[in-house]
């Protein structure tokens, strides 16, 4: 997340010992490797959440065999990371399908949080005796960028039941928190931001520093998004740098040291950047295969609505990591045709007048000459490819094709989930789930979604 002396924010790669990382059984990295699952990982597609928009993805593989992924949320339209919230939570067991166990926590459940919400950054999550621990940064104050705290919320399952306990007292005000649990049961927290990056032992409670917290030396141009996982003996800390050179901004960098606490020596770069301005990342071991996660913005376009992604991970000989290879931003297809998900936009008829959401108080026209606030639209996600268009919180609705259309349904529905058509001479089309299209009726009649061919009166221009 960008954080003090940048705009706004980052999160990624993952684990093996890591960050909290796990507390796996001894023995299970070899022993467990699984072909099949390394095989069929082949088929992965990015992003792989495509139902919301998340970053800041940290990975752990728990005790029940399964690889869980603790992203942040971003909340569309943006409002560049203020209104981040609602912690989601997705498992694997073969890393091409996912399941998501729904919210576990928002601001409005944190009792010391800013009383405004938003907010909920780049979570971690981890696991010691019976009980996950889920670190996230969050403000208390309205000041946010000077009362940041690390909040701790636990539960007995990875995915449900989270009850925030408070936050870890003594503290500075940054974020990322990532929380790695050594072999011999010691965890340690790394946060930072803005350039800082600071590490210490927790005490055996999970919620109480042990000690004083400590610089991290050796890191060259660290940024925020520390991440600490082990290898063969060898401690791992990635993180994201300050990287901004012609449109293309934060990389993934590590270092490596004998200590969790290092000193630490820098070793390179090993996740370019992404469409995103942000990045964040984790990096794990999940059935023989090391991967990187990491969040890009290729659903949306937008650097404030990202995706989260991973791809394969390999090391040298010697420990250091290959430069990770990013699999095409073109390679999922829940954003067929460059859908301008997150972006607003106004929409113009085959009679060259604009559609109007007439502030939801009567149907839908596509009779007005210029574009005013009513002519806007912010294109929202609907899940499974399908699109939604939002006015100042309220959704276009099919009204099934039964009625003229509306724009003042609070919440997506069948009725309010359209495909996204683009058409071979530029203009798009929006079909409703009854399989009909939305018709602009020439400007002379209320809007309709009811016609069973794409002609004219079907097409619009559109434009950001």
């Amino acid at each position: 997340m960008r954080f003090l002396c940048r705009p706004l924010f980052a999160l990624l790669l993952i684990f093996g010992s890591s960050c909290t990382k796990m507390n796996t059984p001894a023995g299970y990295e070899k022993i467990n490797a699984n072909e099949a699952a390394i095989a069929a990982a082949d088929s992965m597609t990015n992003p792989f959440i495509t139902s919301i928009y998340t970053a800041d993805p940290s990975a752990h593989v728990w005790a029940d065999g399964r690889l869980y992924v603790y992203p942040s949320h971003d909340i569309a339209p943006p409002r560049g990371a203020d209104l981040m919230d609602q912690y989601h939570v997705y498992s694997t067991n073969d890393m091409v399908h996912w399941t998501d166990h729904g919210e576990i926590l928002r601001a409005s459940q944190v009792p010391w949080g800013r009383a405004e919400g938003g907010f909920m950054w780049a979570p971690d999550c981890a696991y010691k005796n019976g009980i996950y621990y889920f670190y996230f940064p969050h403000p208390s104050g309205t000041d946010w960028n000077n009362t940041w705290k690390i909040g701790v919320a636990t539960s007995t399952s990875p995915a449900s039941g989270f009850t925030v306990q408070g936050y870890i007292a003594g503290l500075e005000p940054y974020i990322d928190p990532c929380v790695f649990v050594d072999d011999n049961g010691q965890a340690y927290l790394y946060y930072g931001g803005g350039g800082t990056c600071k590490g210490g032992k927790l005490k055996s409670n999970m919620t109480e520093i042990d000690g004083a917290m400590q610089a991290m030396t050796g890191l060259e141009d660290f940024h925020e998004a520390t991440w600490v996982h082990k290898r063969n003996g060898v401690y791992y800390l990635s993180y994201a740098d300050n990287h901004d050179l012609n449109g293309k901004h934060n990389r993934l960098r590590y270092a490596t040291s004998n200590n969790p606490l290092g000193p630490w020596t820098y070793k390179g770069i090993y996740v370019d950047p992404t469409d995103s301005y942000t990045n964040h990342g984790s990096i794990v071991e999940y059935k023989g295969q090391w991967y990187a996660f990491y969040h890009n913005s290729a659903l949306s376009n937008n650097d404030w609505l990202r995706s989260i992604c991973v791809d394969k991970l390999f090391y040298n000989a010697d420990g250091t990591i290959q430069k990770v290879i990013q699999t095409p931003i073109n390679n999922n297809p829940g954003n067929p045709g460059g859908i301008p998900i997150g972006l607003t936009i106004t929409i113009r008829g085959s009679n060259k007048k604009f559609v109007c959401s007439e502030n939801g108080a009567q149907p839908m026209n596509c009779n007005r000459d210029g574009a005013g606030p009513w002519e806007k639209f912010t294109v929202v996600s609907a899940g499974g490819g399908k699109i939604a268009l939002q006015y100042q919180g309220k959704y276009v609705s099919s009204e099934n094709g039964t009625q003229p259309i509306n724009c003042n349904r609070t919440a997506i529905g069948p009725w309010e989930q359209f495909e996204w058509i683009s058409n071979s001479d530029g203009t798009v089309s929006f079909k409703g789930n009854n399989g009909k299209f939305i018709s602009s009726e020439g400007g002379t009649a209320a809007m309709t979604c009811n016609h069973t061919t794409a002609g004219a009166t079907e097409k619009f221009d559109v434009d950001q």
